[in-house]
């Protein structure tokens, strides 16, 4: 037991940073140490173990499909609907089927013929995907399980050979209009300013279809390769980005018109009469993501950042919990894909001064493959397409199906980081151990933003400690305010809390790493 504390205790001193003193060791070790004078003499439960919250079940697939699943949706009787890169959506009519025999599974082939589709919905009676050149709606009007009409719900944005010339969705926001953003068009080739420019025309834009049948409009630009796109619980419109040029980190960004996102080459087209996004001009070099909130003319942050190689590198697939509880203690927040490591990280948004911000968090690593689709199954349980086409991932497949599974074990977790004036609220998911979390060396904290160049990705720049001076727990230990001196506006504020551990059973907080993303200050009450 003394020599597991003695390594989790080094790792601790190499995860975090600032002053740290002897009491900073008695706060991480303190209540594991009484904790193994119980004079149990069992195997004790793996405290980080995921599996005992969150279990992962994997689908066994015929030998002749080749499951690289792009999209997924959940279908008013409870099926799965799975679109796959090659063109194709097929039905898994018993979801919630638990066997290592494939014979135990119901396939059917909905349809085919599709030119890479990436992203899958339900909506109004039917199934939507969005093509290389349009959103097809797609339907079985005779009730045959097989699809007998492809619609066109929305097209006419540009499209050449480039193999990056990727489309993603759709989502509908709260008020039925139709939602989906556009790949840039990357590497040679692109003659965008001679007589086949209209071939290139919205890409990196975010584009809208009224739900009352008006033309489709394009709304923002400044997307790199929004992958995810999808609307959070009020109906808001959300899409992942890719780390890259402009993009010092993946994203996650608020969509709304007239928004310039960040992805200078998407501002080709500002200056299309139909444009909502005016173009800000010549950028200015050498500047931060922090100093381009004031410096860049219609630039809004992302809502939040994920610090790339702390919380992956490049994010895919969202979907918001709507499950009310069935997916535990964590409703209304967004999960999101990760490719290249494998992964499902976790989201949670506020509105301060009007604007989304909010911080990230680990949540479900170990998954086979990359992870490119989401979808919630009528169980609560949480289903995930995974390929790895195209860039190297984690794993052992190449494709596949796996689902989470909530087993009922609350983790100990940060299930909210709120903004206050002088510093952070965090709340979690069961009380915290009153001493441990009253205790300024239970956490650490550090800010540091990205540099804004049209270079391929960023180091952070601009590190400072952010000194925690004081941390006050609720009464019911459930919530813990943290008055922090050196709070930067427009930065992400990265907290190890590894000091803080749970009333009963003493266990440390399953992830204790939150990444919020700052753009601003919540003005104090009079």
């Amino acid at each position: 037991m003394l020599s597991h504390l003695m390594r989790e205790n080094a790792t601790f001193r190499k995860t975090t940073i600032g002053r740290r003193s002897v009491l900073s060791l008695l706060a991480t070790l303190l209540p594991a140490l009484l904790w193994a004078q119980d004079g149990s003499t069992e195997a004790e439960p793996d405290p980080h173990d995921e599996s005992r919250y969150y279990r992962l079940v994997t689908y066994p697939l015929p030998d002749s499909l080749k499951l690289e699943a792009t999209g997924a949706a959940t279908l008013p009787d409870g099926r799965l609907a799975l679109a796959i890169r090659k063109g194709e959506i097929w039905i898994l009519e018993n979801p919630l089927t638990e066997s290592n025999d494939p014979d135990a599974y119901r396939w059917m082939r909905f349809a085919s013929g599709l030119h890479e589709p990436i992203g899958l919905t339900w909506h109004a009676d039917a199934l939507y995907t969005a093509q290389r050149s349009e959103i097809t709606r797609i339907e079985d009007a005779d009730g045959d399980g097989e699809a007998d009409a492809y619609l066109t719900a929305a097209k006419g944005w540009g499209v050449t050979g480039n193999y990056h010339e990727y489309a993603y969705g759709p989502a509908f926001d709260g008020e039925g209009n139709l939602w989906l953003t556009l790949n840039q068009s990357m590497g040679a080739g692109q003659d965008v300013a001679g007589p086949h420019a209209t071939d290139f025309r919205w890409r990196g834009w975010s584009l809208m279809k009224p739900a009352d049948g008006g033309p489709l409009r394009p709304m923002s630009a400044g997307l790199r390769s929004p992958h995810g796109v999808a609307a959070n619980h009020l109906g808001d419109i959300f899409a992942t980005d890719q780390q890259g040029n402009w993009w010092g980190t993946c994203p996650l960004l608020h969509l709304r018109e007239g928004v310039f996102h960040g992805h200078a080459e998407a501002l080709r087209d500002a200056g299309r009469p139909e444009s909502p996004v005016k173009h800000p001009g010549d950028l200015p070099k050498d500047i931060t993501t922090a100093e381009a909130i004031s410096r860049v003319p219609g630039y809004r942050p992302p809502a939040v950042w994920f610090p790339y190689g702390k919380i992956g590198m490049s994010a895919t697939a969202l979907i918001c919990d709507r499950t009310a509880g069935r997916f535990g203690p964590f409703e209304n927040q967004f999960f999101i894909g990760e490719f290249t490591e494998s992964f499902v990280t976790r989201v949670f948004l506020e509105k301060v001064n009007g604007d989304y911000q909010g911080a990230c968090f680990h949540f479900r690593k170990g998954l086979q493959c990359g992870v490119v689709s989401l979808g919630f199954l009528p169980d609560g349980s949480l289903a995930v397409g995974q390929s790895n086409r195209g860039w190297n991932s984690l794993g052992t497949r190449s494709y596949g199906l796996q689902r989470l599974v909530f087993t009922g074990t609350v983790p100990f977790e940060i299930q909210k980081m709120e903004a206050r004036p002088d510093g952070f609220r965090l709340t979690f998911t069961r009380p915290a151990k009153g001493d441990t979390a009253a205790n300024p060396y239970s956490y650490a904290m550090t800010s540091y933003c990205w540099k804004y160049h049209s270079t391929y990705g960023s180091e952070e720049v601009d590190t400072r400690e952010v000194r925690i001076v004081s941390a006050t727990p609720s009464d019911d230990g459930l919530s813990v305010d943290l008055v922090c001196e050196g709070l930067r506006p427009g930065y992400c504020h990265e907290l190890n809390a590894e000091g803080v551990w749970s009333a009963g059973d003493a266990v440390p907080l399953l992830h204790p790493v939150a990444y919020y993303t700052l753009n601003a200050i919540p003005a104090a009450n009079p």
